[in-house]
Formats: structure tokens, sequence, C-alpha cells
């Protein structure tokens, strides 16, 4: 763990590259180092303890308790792109073939999903992390994700947009806030509502900066040379726990 981690960290972002680059400079640190192909299937053995670790680095941050306004968003991570997203086949179980809007592509793999705490002029800091299928509705995730959560303020984008969903949360104390939605056949919002979803969209800006932020330290999102399932949840709970431990 200790390997891959601080592989990552340090910028090497393959399986190989890591194993090369303790084995070039820190073999002396690691003088049981194993053979290439069992340190991968090491690692892959390892997925659960990779998920465990974020959930501890997770609970072991301190949020600011009077602080309620968070914000709630996926992204997607790549296993397979557009051209071979109907035929990939690996970790299958895990991934399948999704849509992504926010870069106009359809892909084969999986979603994080996160909900963070929303911070003056930085980014969020996480308070749960997620993750489903490509193909599973943002929305749908949400509503059973998010059965027991109580008394917060929660920006999202207007894929979360739903009037019953929003009115079960206010029972609880929860407030959503997203973009208002155009009705059927009109041109445009007024001007009051084009306000008030640019001042909703403002808010969550964080988050999308969030998501770019883990993808330029730990190129999170391109995840083509996985094969397994366990090897995916390895590679996606590696660097979320880098990102926790190293920058956040």
């Amino acid at each position: 763990m200790t390997i891959y981690l601080f592989g990552i960290a340090e910028g090497k972002f393959e399986l190989k590259a890591i194993y090369r680059f303790i084995k070039d400079y820190w073999a002396e640190w690691f003088p049981a180092l194993p053979s290439y192909q069992k340190f991968s299937k090491r690692v892959n053995m390892l997925a659960g303890a990779f998920q465990t670790l974020c959930a501890l680095l997770i609970s072991g941050r301190a949020t600011a308790p009077d602080v309620t306004s968070h914000l709630l968003d996926s992204m997607p991570i790549i296993v397979a792109g557009e051209k071979r997203c109907s035929s990939a086949k690996a970790a299958k179980g895990l991934c399948d073939k999704g849509y992504c809007s926010s870069k106009d592509m359809y892909y084969y793999g999986v979603k994080l999903h996160a909900l963070g705490q929303k911070r003056y002029q930085t980014l969020p800091k996480v308070a749960m992390m997620h993750v489903t299928a490509a193909s599973e509705n943002d929305l749908t995730v949400a509503k059973e994700w998010l059965e027991h959560v109580r008394n917060l303020t929660i920006f999202a984008d207007k894929a979360y947009a739903d009037r019953a969903w929003a009115e079960e949360l206010a029972e609880r104390g929860v407030e959503i806030f997203t973009p208002i939605k155009k009705k059927k056949g009109q041109e445009f919002r007024d001007a009051a509502d084009e306000l008030f979803s640019s001042a909703v969209s403002r808010a969550r800006q964080a988050i999308e900066s969030f998501f770019n932020w883990i993808h330029q330290k730990t190129r999170i999102q391109e995840a083509s040379k996985i094969r397994s399932v366990n090897g995916l949840i390895s590679f996606i709970w590696a660097r979320l726990a880098v990102i926790l431990f190293f920058y956040s």
C-alpha cells in the first residue's frame, strides 16, 4: 500500500511505472519487493483496504459544525472511451456504458459521486464519496445514498432537480438548490429564474474544480489500463486516499 500510494503522489500513474520507480530509486527501503506480477496481484487484493483507508481518512477529517452548505455532483472514470464503450468488457460487474453530459460523450466505466462541505474561496471538504456503474442515474443514486442525511443545504446541478424528492428532503431539514429547468417548449427562462440558476451554478463551481483538481493530481479519470474489478477499486480508492492524505 505504501509503495502504491507513494508512487501516485510522486506522479507515477501506471502500476508498472510505480513499480519501476520504486525498484530504481527506493529499492533499499523495500528489500522484499516481489516481482512485478506479484506486486500487481497484491495491489488488486488490497482493494478493500484502500476503500477502508479512504473511509478512515474522511471520518477523521474535522468539518466545521456551523457550516451546513454542501455541494453534490459526480464525475466519470473512463475505462474505455466512446469508440470502444459498446464492446468493452474490463471490470465487468462494476463498469457499464453511460453518458457524460459535461463531456457530451458515451463511455464505459464508473461514476464517482461526492458530497463536500462548501468552504470560502477554496475547494470543498469531502464528507462522503461513492462509486457506481456509469449508467446509474445521478438522481436515483442520490435518493438512496443520501437517505439518512439531515439538516444540510445542498447545491447541485439540474440532474438532481425533483420536486417530490425536495419535499422529502425538507422533512429531514435538508434544502436542495438546483438550476431551474426550462418548461417544455420554453426557449428562455425569465429573469428571476435566470438569476437564481446562475447563483446556484456559481455556488457549485467549486465541486467541478475539485473533480478537475483530483484528476490533475492523480489521473483518476484515465483507467484504460484496468482489467479487473478489484484492480479498478484499488485504482480509484488509492488515488482518493492520496488526495485526502497528501493534498487536502
